[in-house]
């Protein structure tokens, strides 16, 4: 998918400090979720607007299922090493009777006497095909910010403050793999564009993608959400680490602990901490001060002790006085 706009310098993902966030951290690494697991239950779940025939509806359910069932089953001949004509044989047949099931269900359901809906064909046609839609998208995404100082997005995605934020470069060779969100009162996607898409059509294609993994209620705007879009799960970074920013409760530890483990990192990564913008409700970011965290840091506690005795001889001093 080519970018929708121009992308930012600058993108952000907001992370609760956590074991996983260091490994990810550490080993440059990103995770792309599945959509279903997002905070929104209505995020990347587009409904689709039944603007074609019921004959024709009944084609694209055909076409979808028949799609998803070849797909499926090449995919476990595969893995078991089986071909030749016999299997390709069986495959159509099977993907073929997977696609006539799936209408005659709809068709049986339609027939009841006691659905009340005039249009009971299309509707449950519609629901057939937005179901088959959803399963053709199996990408995962990784959700980034515009911004790195959005006190609503540190409290709901990084730890209440305690977490970290990552800002990152967009290489040119990624750039066709992510795109900004749109935000939108609707979730419709027409079915004849989904038709259309299935013939090929690019710009078509374009318009189902976006309805189905781009869209979000005007609710989520304060996010500026921008999503690149790769295979499930952990993956090396295509992008470009350049600064991890620490929250305004994120401990001192921590801090020493990250910048460390990133010292000897073969390309330099900036360390930043948020700080209040007095008497304002904004946050600022500040440089981290690397020579102050050394004093402090490591600490051994029994160094006191090495240098003013046990502590029983101080308290003996002080009886004495």
């Amino acid at each position: 998918m080519k970018p929708n706009i121009e992308i930012p310098d600058r993108l952000y993902k907001y992370r609760a400090f956590s074991d996983l966030t260091v490994q990810a951290l550490v080993s440059d690494e990103l995770f792309f979720a599945d959509p279903s697991t997002f905070n929104d239950p209505l995020d990347a779940k587009p409904c689709l607007t039944a603007d074609l025939p019921a004959s024709h509806l009944k084609d694209l359910l055909g076409q979808l299922v028949n799609q998803r069932r070849e797909g499926e089953m090449a995919a476990a001949a595969k893995a078991l090493k089986y071909k030749g004509p016999k299997t390709i044989s069986h495959i159509f047949k099977q993907s073929t009777s997977a696609a006539n099931r799936a209408i005659s269900d709809v068709l049986y359901h339609a027939s009841n006497p006691d659905f009340d809906d005039p249009n009971a064909l299309s509707t449950l046609l519609a629901t057939e095909i937005e179901s088959e839609l959803l399963k053709r998208y199996e990408a995962g995404i990784f959700c980034l910010a515009e911004r790195s100082d959005c006190p609503l997005m540190w409290s709901h995605y990084g730890g209440q403050h305690t977490g970290i934020c990552l800002g990152y470069s967009v290489p040119v060779d990624v750039s066709g793999g992510i795109r900004k969100v749109e935000y939108d009162k609707n979730r419709l996607v027409k079915a004849s564009d989904v038709a259309a898409m299935l013939a090929g059509d690019n710009a078509a294609k374009q318009r189902v993608d976006g309805a189905v993994l781009l869209r979000k209620a005007p609710d989520w705007k304060y996010e500026n959400e921008w999503r690149l879009i790769g295979e499930r799960g952990l993956a090396r970074n295509p992008l470009e680490l350049e600064e991890v920013i620490f929250g305004l409760r994120c401990s001192a530890e921590v801090k020493f602990s990250l910048a460390t483990a990133m010292a000897k990192r073969s390309r330099k990564v900036m360390f930043y901490e948020m700080r209040e913008s007095r008497p304002s409700f904004e946050l600022k970011k500040r440089e981290l001060d690397f020579d102050e965290m050394n004093v402090y840091f490591p600490r051994r506690s029994r160094d006191v002790e090495d240098a003013f005795g046990p502590a029983s001889d101080h308290e003996a001093l002080d009886n004495f006085e």
